[in-house]
Parts: structure tokens; sequence; C-alpha cells
């Protein structure tokens, strides 16, 4: 396969980009998988994992860029599947926890309070297309942990 097609592919998140309302949205949905498979593993191992995807995710918005000539193209989501691995990084395998990171990232993603909408506007490049998703999932990722520890609004850890 030539490399422009895998860099497409990984870029539009298997083609979750390539959809005509709220591809954003759309790529989330599409990491949902990855982030069931990623609950399997240690906890160690999740970290790792989501570091190398939000790495892999720079380079690859990066080089998308070149190959079409547009900055944060809509197509490219792989930034949104970064941002909501690490919006669900130890929070505990449930819906409520899933329902709730996905939507607090949604709206954190699409409205882009501050610090959020200053990393969008400032980096450029694809770091910057990565970093404000990195951002919204880490927003994400501390609001549900205190959500977690405060309450059982998250519901209980399935055990696997």
């Amino acid at each position: 396969m030539k490399k422009e097609m895998i860099i497409k592919i990984l870029a539009t998140w298997f083609g979750c980009g390539y959809s005509k309302w709220a591809p954003g949205t759309v790529g989330t949905v599409g990491a949902l998988p990855l982030v069931v498979g990623l609950f399997l593993l240690p906890d160690l191992v999740y970290m790792a994992v989501s570091l190398l995807l939000t790495l892999l995710a720079i380079v690859i918005s990066i080089l998308h860029e070149k190959q079409l000539g547009v900055h944060d193209s809509r197509e490219i989501v792989i930034d949104e599947v970064a941002g909501f691995v690490i919006a669900m990084t130890w929070l505990p395998m449930t819906w409520q926890s899933f329902l709730g990171a996905f939507l607090v990232f949604r709206l954190l993603d699409a409205l882009k309070p501050f610090p959020i909408g200053l990393l969008d506007k400032k980096v450029q490049g694809g770091f910057g297309v990565v970093l404000d998703d990195v951002a919204a999932g880490l927003i994400t990722n501390v609001l549900l942990q205190i959500v977690y520890v405060k309450t059982n609004w998250l519901g209980v850890q399935i055990q696997l």
C-alpha cells in the first residue's frame, strides 16, 4: 500500500473523517472500539499506547497537511481519536464513563474554551492540529476523575 494512502486512512481514522455531518464527532465514535480494546490492557500499556497514538497523530497530521496543502482539514480526525483515548484514561469501563467522556470531550472540542481555544489559534502545523484535542482530552479526564472519586455517577467498574 502506498504511503499516501496509509496517511489518508490514518488521518481520517479509516474513513470517519469523510463524514459530511460532524466528522470530529464521527471520528470520536470511531475511537470507541480502540478504547474498549485498550481497557483490556494494563494501565501502563494503555498510557504508553496513548502517548504513541498522540505522537502518531502529530506525524500523520503533518504529513496529511503536506499532501492536501490545507491546515487542520475537517477530514483529519486522528486528533479526536488521540484526545478521546486520553479522556478515557483511568476511568471505569462503564457506559456512564463512555457517555460522560464522549459528551464532555465533544463539548470542549467544539466550544474550545480557554486554554483549548488559545492552543487551537496559536499553535500551528500538525502539532497544533493535535494539541487542542489533547488539551480537551486532559480536561475531560480531570473533570471525570473528580466525578468518579466524589460520586457514583460513573457506575461500577466492569470486571473482565
